[in-house]
């Protein structure tokens, strides 16, 4: 306080001088003085407080208005280091979790990477982009001993950590599963029951899981509710919706699923993906099922890992392109 009132006194001597002489040297003087008070954490609103003591030891009365404008000027500076204060402490929690959700992403990809597996006579590609930071859409290969293989596709109706918490359960509950009930219908509906105990009521999950021989090339799949898939037939040139009906995961505790089959041809293409890619937006208008297989079919003679990340690119950079949602997408190429 006594330094203050010091500081006063030097800071009105200083102004009276530079007000007399209108002189640089004394304003020199003043801006060096800025510095110390910098250096001593003393606020801005404290230098206009000296200011207007200053103003009024000079000129008495006769500053009455000018001192009064310094006081509003006072009074506004004190409620925007106030708001500043309040802004930085905001600014600090949104980093420290904006931290917390890379640390976050960064666990989920570790706890749900899955390694596309070597199978006869498959081609396997797959992508899956977030909409966020956490990815609430999740897929999964397994291969059994029998050398089979072993696809999952699912999204988690709802966002953030929650969504990532409910997908890593899900992947760790499909690795528990012993491989004698692996068949589609039968995953869906331990899931089912894992899910409707454990999740919270507000949130589901949809599911595809597709199971395919090498000895039979025949595909056998089940969905919960999920984005249906396709199957590009070859020897006609043709896609066909890959149909199936099932509840969403997690809705009532005892629900059965139907399994579906189709025997898989040389060169024919199984496609799962999720509701993000047919929900991109291009300017005001959703991007039509329809466009996605018409560029899925033009990137088709492609090894299946470039062809999805190629369709992926090919639609990001399209003008006014938007992602809505998670995009994930599976291609599966009988090629032997």
């Amino acid at each position: 306080m006594q330094r203050l009132k010091s500081d006063g006194k030097v800071y009105r001597k200083l102004l009276e001088q530079y007000l007399d002489s209108n002189e640089q040297q004394y304003l020199d003087e003043a801006k060096q003085m800025s510095s110390s008070f910098v250096n001593r954490n003393i606020h801005p609103e404290e230098i206009v407080r000296i200011h207007r003591e200053a103003i009024f030891n000079l000129y008495g009365d006769e500053s009455n208005i000018y001192t009064q404008s310094l006081q509003f000027l006072l009074e506004a500076l004190i409620a925007y280091r106030l708001a500043d204060e309040e802004f930085a402490k905001l600014r600090l929690e949104q980093d420290e979790l904006q931290l917390e959700l890379q640390v976050a992403a960064n666990m989920q990809k570790t706890l749900l990477k899955t390694e596309i597996p070597t199978i006869e006579g498959l081609d396997i590609g797959a992508i899956s982009v977030p909409y966020r930071q956490m990815n609430g859409d999740y897929y999964h290969f397994v291969k059994t001993d029998h050398g089979t293989l072993g696809v999952a596709i699912a999204d988690v109706i709802g966002k953030g950590v929650p969504a990532a918490l409910a997908m890593s359960m899900i992947k760790f509950a499909l690795d528990s599963f012993y491989e004698e009930t692996m068949r589609p219908e039968n995953i869906l509906k331990n899931l089912n029951r894992v899910v409707e105990r454990n999740v919270a009521s507000n949130m589901f999950i949809t599911m595809f899981y597709g199971q395919y021989s090498p000895r039979t090339k025949v595909f056998r799949f089940a969905s919960a509710g999920h984005e249906p898939g396709y199957l590009y037939r070859a020897k006609d040139n043709s896609f066909m919706e890959l149909k199936t009906t099932g509840l969403v995961l997690g809705v009532l505790e005892q629900v059965a699923y139907t399994h579906y089959e189709v025997a898989i041809e040389q060169d024919d293409m199984i496609i799962l993906l999720t509701d993000g890619v047919t929900e991109c937006r291009r300017g005001n208008r959703f991007i039509k099922r329809e466009e996605v297989i018409e560029v899925i079919e033009l990137y088709a003679h492609l090894p299946a890992q470039e062809h999805v990340e190629q369709v992926y690119k090919h639609f990001d950079e399209l003008t006014d392109f938007e992602l809505r949602d998670d995009f994930t997408l599976i291609i599966i190429k009988k090629d032997v």
